[in-house]
């Protein structure tokens, strides 16, 4: 159940809130596969690409618009939807039976739109893998899609949203994940279980970050929202979700932990 760090109440609702029925329209963010290189937008990335096999470019969070590109150089790009995909061409040639195969080794550039922004790659062909290139919005662009879920709720939904989102592992590429801390914690007021983080996340554009702690219980423990109002977990506390609250010996809880200021 959620709490509000200062009027200290619960919050329950009967429906999803709106923001989980648009988180769901908004990929989820995966972890990167091999093989696989991140490109921010309006800044060139120099990356190496495959010149024998097809490499694929991913749009997070949106459509590729465009892709620009010079084809005297000898490549062919595709796209649809949220993917893009570059090949480049192999010269064959046949001298009295004998056929050659030439492969691209000189660089293109190729100028992505992705979700209203550009990205300029800079790629040289390579006898590698297949590489798959992922187009990471940038924080103008997290911010803005950030600010058309969250906008338009009341704080309680946004706590709630952003709580079950998490909970559910349905958060939306436009969180940006931070390195959780690696210290161990016992509070004051809950000296029978431990508390280590997860994950923490930054909601850029809505000056809020969020924190997923695993709870473990060395005893049999009660637990209550209230017990993690502690400036431990952060100064500016939003909001206190956890999934259960009754533990015994060895088991664990998950606890969501919104601020309205950004960690250091």
């Amino acid at each position: 159940m959620p709490i509000s760090g200062n009027r200290a109440r619960r919050v329950r609702l009967a429906r999803a809130p709106a923001f989980l029925i648009l988180a769901a329209t908004i990929p989820a963010a995966s972890p990167a596969l091999a093989q696989s290189i991140a490109a921010l937008p309006d800044q060139t990335s120099r990356i190496r690409l495959s010149n024998r096999d097809v490499n694929h470019i991913v749009c997070v969070g949106g459509e590729i618009e465009d892709v620009k590109f010079s084809a005297e150089k000898g490549l062919a790009v595709e796209r649809g939807g949220s993917d893009a995909w570059v090949k480049f061409l192999v010269l064959e040639t046949d001298d009295m039976g004998a056929k050659t195969r030439t492969y691209v080794t000189t660089p293109s550039e190729f100028f992505v739109s992705c979700n209203g922004a550009i990205y300029p790659l800079y790629a040289e062909p390579a006898d590698i893998p297949a590489q798959t290139v992922t187009l990471v919005p940038g924080g103008a662009q997290r911010a803005r899609a950030n600010d058309a879920l969250l906008g338009p709720l009341v704080e309680e939904e946004r706590a709630v949203g952003i709580a079950l989102a998490i909970l559910q592992d349905r958060v939306p590429a436009s969180f940006s994940e931070v390195a959780p801390s690696r210290d161990r914690l016992i509070l004051a007021d809950l000296p029978t279980a431990s508390l280590s983080e997860r994950r923490r996340l930054e909601v850029e554009g809505a000056g809020l970050s969020v924190s997923e702690y695993l709870v473990r219980a060395v005893a049999t423990t009660t637990l209550d929202e209230r017990d993690f109002l502690d400036t431990a977990l952060g100064a500016d506390i939003f909001a206190i979700t956890i999934d259960r609250l009754t533990l015994g010996p060895g088991e664990t809880a998950r606890l969501i932990v919104v601020r309205r200021s950004v960690q250091p």
